[in-house]
């Protein structure tokens, strides 16, 4: 569980399972935008999907919580996450890249 400090950090996240093909990215992106998220997500050429989400503990909870699950169409096998550190290029809206 992430502490809430109040404080925004950046998060990394790679999901594995059905994810691509299914409309993870742009899912994504939309669940990010309404709990107000910067950062990005992509395909990888192994099949998973990857991103990185900016904000507070508040915000990037439920957004972790979500990404265990995905959009109804993806089957979401594992989710591995950490911090990351590109938090300064990241400081408004998300992307699908």
């Amino acid at each position: 569980m992430i502490q809430d400090t109040g404080r925004r950090t950046c998060r990394g996240f790679v999901v594995s399972g059905r994810v691509q093909g299914v409309g993870f990215r742009a899912a994504t992106r939309q669940t990010a935008q309404r709990l107000k998220l910067a950062g990005w997500v992509r395909n990888r050429s192994d099949g998973c999907v990857e991103g990185v989400a900016f904000g507070t503990a508040d915000q990037l909870e439920p957004f972790t919580e979500w990404l265990h699950q995905g959009p109804s169409s993806a089957h979401v096998e594992s989710v591995w996450h950490s911090d990351a550190v590109e938090a300064d290029s990241l400081t408004a809206g998300f992307e699908v890249r």
